[in-house]
């Protein structure tokens, strides 16, 4: 990973890894799943009558989605390849009214 060649940080797949004496492959696992229920819990609470307005809900709701987009397969923000771009530029300057 780009973190780790640089020297200066190390990864939370590295932290788990050594807390809990596990395969990367099962905290990549474990990592899965704990963002699947996070998604369940969050439509799951987009779904309920709330004191929130919904626009507001819209926005955590939209940022969250963003987030997942760029981190879904390895680190878009750090390292933007030709596919995050094209994406982005549909997404916020050819996209469609």
């Amino acid at each position: 990973m780009f973190e780790q060649r640089r020297g200066h940080v190390v990864s939370s797949i590295e932290c788990y890894m050594k807390q809990y004496g596990v395969s990367e492959e099962q905290v990549y696992n474990v990592f899965h799943n704990q963002i699947m229920n996070a998604w369940m819990d969050i439509n799951q609470e987009c779904l309920k009558p709330t004191a929130v307005p919904m626009p507001l809900l819209n926005r955590v709701l939209n940022l969250s989605q963003f987030m997942d987009f760029v981190y879904k397969k390895g680190d878009g923000n750090t390292h933007i390849g030709k596919v995050m771009k094209n994406n982005i530029g549909s997404l916020l300057i050819n996209s469609i009214i």
